[in-house]
């Protein structure tokens, strides 16, 4: 009782000092609270936008490169003062046309049967296989006048979806809105689930119809895909999407999927697999979450830089420097109560009755400026959730084929495109915006507690060791 007694009374005896080595802990650990905060909040927004750029449920993505177009896998739309002619290889057709052609320009083909050796591996549990496709839909006139133009193609990306596991791929990441989601026993049928964005600018329901490769679906569902997300305009069965579809060599898909799905038993295991499926797949393009981060550009990007670089080491400077201020202050405190310990030892007290004292007044001082950086900690976060703007991710993602206006020269002008359709595949950018939040959790509260009682404690550390210095005979010299 005594204890805390002269421990009260010998910190409000000294408050103005106590206040200054409680406020410079607080400040580091506010600090460290509101640095931590931050980075945790860009984690979570750098985890989002994966989700909805990458996928939710699968941990691995395999594509291949699409081979070089052969000249007579084109079609060539040629304008000139006789009117339109469109070739496919050595076949022309004069006059009007309507072309409607699936294509999959943006990967290359890969047999289905790969989807079953990448299942068969070791941390794998799942895989799935999907095409990804255009379909290009362009109305060719019989004739274009002068310094006219073709029409605007209609682009309508689809994708095949393997309904035999729906718990992979892109539409697996929907919610249906209306009617129904496709099913294993559609497998063969002309039915499609629409994206709600897509089917509310085209006013379509279920129930309605729409065209693919010159073949009616039936919409059966809506489904919404989470915000942000690059979603397909059209989900079909795979097996239609494989009967329908080209690639950009004009041959049929028959049997094949352009891109794999892979799920891993865990996250720790996801390198590993991805190097299992380079070596049974040395021309695939393996993409992982962590490589796709990497890729992502945008203040989204530099925040994170800036949040676990700078951030980080500007928190254990700032830490630092107010552990060592305390030090020095309690150093100049030893220093001055020279003569208040002489009176101790002169009434009895040991010199480690007196290091406890001090290391105690030391400890209250953590605790407090813990306290008090704890608040300022959950100042700073909420600063920064409120006033922060929101963080851009941009990725650069396949994108589909399309047309090329060809205007109408005096000698005729000649368009082209790969497997009866667009003219080359480059990439887009994607753009997604995502608020950035700074939350706050026990761990990182608990944690800063922690240092704070360690900062207090290495301040008293200091003050002990200069008591330790100081000489009984020295001490009662300064008392008489």
């Amino acid at each position: 009782m005594f204890f805390v007694t002269f421990l009260r009374r010998e910190l409000w005896r000294r408050r103005k000092q106590a206040v200054v080595i409680a406020l410079g802990l607080a400040v580091g650990i506010g600090l460290v609270i509101t640095v931590t905060a931050a980075a945790a909040g860009v984690r979570a927004a750098q985890a989002s936008v994966l989700r909805s750029l990458y996928g939710v449920g699968t941990d691995i993505t395999v594509t291949t490169k699409p081979a070089v177009a052969s000249p007579g896998g084109r079609t060539r739309i040629n304008i000139g003062p006789g009117g339109s002619q469109v070739c496919h290889g050595n076949k022309c057709h004069q006059g009007a046309t309507k072309l409607d052609n699936l294509v999959s320009a943006s990967y290359g083909p890969m047999p289905a049967s790969d989807v079953a050796k990448i299942r068969a591996l070791e941390g794998v549990t799942g895989a799935a296989g999907g095409l990804t496709l255009n379909d290009t839909q362009i109305s060719i006139p019989a004739s274009v006048a002068t310094g006219g133009s073709l029409p605007q193609p209609r682009n309508i990306s689809v994708d095949g979806a393997d309904l035999t596991h729906p718990g992979l791929g892109p539409l697996s990441t929907g919610r249906i809105t209306k009617g129904r989601n496709l099913a294993g026993s559609d497998a063969h049928a002309n039915v499609a689930v629409v994206d709600s964005n897509y089917a509310t600018a085209n006013k379509l329901k279920p129930g309605d119809t729409i065209t693919i490769a010159k073949t009616h679906f039936t919409i059966v569902g809506i489904v919404s895909q989470p915000q942000g997300s690059s979603p397909a305009n059209v989900y079909i069965p795979l097996a239609r999407a494989q009967a329908l579809a080209r690639s950009d060599q004009n041959k049929r898909l028959t049997g094949q999927v352009n891109s794999i799905y892979v799920a891993a038993s865990s996250a720790a295991v996801v390198p590993a697999v991805a190097r299992e499926i380079s070596r049974l797949m040395p021309k695939a393009t393996v993409t992982t979450s962590a490589s796709l981060a990497s890729q992502v550009t945008g203040s989204l990007s530099s925040t994170a830089r800036l949040a676990n670089q700078l951030g980080r080491w500007l928190s254990v400077l700032v830490l630092a420097a107010a552990v060592a201020v305390a030090s020095l202050l309690t150093v100049a405190a030893v220093a001055r109560r020279v003569r208040e310990f002489g009176t101790l030892k002169a009434l009895g007290w040991r010199s480690t009755r007196i290091i406890a004292q001090v290391m105690g007044e030391s400890l209250v001082l953590g605790l407090a400026g813990g306290a008090a950086g704890v608040g300022l900690g959950y100042a700073g976060a909420a600063i920064i959730t409120r006033v922060a703007p929101k963080l851009s991710a941009t990725l650069n993602t396949p994108a589909g084929p399309h047309f090329s206006s060809s205007a109408v020269g005096p000698g005729g002008v000649s368009g082209s495109g790969p497997a009866g359709g667009p003219a080359g595949s480059g990439s887009a950018a994607h753009t997604v915006l995502v608020p950035m939040s700074a939350p706050v959790s026990v761990a990182v509260i608990a944690a800063a507690v922690l240092l704070a009682l360690a900062g207090g404690l290495i301040a008293g550390s200091f003050g002990s060791w200069r008591i330790a210095q100081l000489r009984p005979a020295a001490a009662l010299a300064r008392v008489d």
